[in-house]
């Protein structure tokens, strides 16, 4: 099916998961991670006004710019890195198949 890409997840405790994304639904990483019961809260429900979906971004594949608010919202986060992303401001699409992220720690 060419409307489902692979992604690889790292939890917190650095177990890998492959996971079927649709590209089709309009869905972020937050919104993956969630479907697949990983601990990822999403608390403000994807408006990049929390850092609940922190992740790091491992593969090098292009990502959209960092938003304002994104970078906002990172400024507050903690253990951030040069490669922190929000899951939330990831929207899954074909050019994402084979990304690698890692969850961040929480606090």
């Amino acid at each position: 099916m060419e409307d489902i890409i692979k992604i690889t997840v790292i939890d917190r405790d650095d177990e890998r998961h492959e996971l079927d994304a649709p590209t089709d639904m309009n869905m972020n990483m937050m919104e993956l991670c969630k479907s697949y019961d990983l601990p990822v809260e999403g608390t403000c429900g994807g408006m990049a006004m929390c850092a609940s979906c922190h992740m790091y971004v491992i593969s090098a594949h292009e990502l959209s710019e960092r938003s304002d608010d994104e970078e906002d919202m990172l400024d507050e986060a903690f253990n951030v890195e040069d490669n922190s992303r929000l899951g939330c401001q990831i929207k899954l699409a074909i050019h994402l198949d084979g990304l690698e992220v890692k969850l961040a720690p929480v606090g």
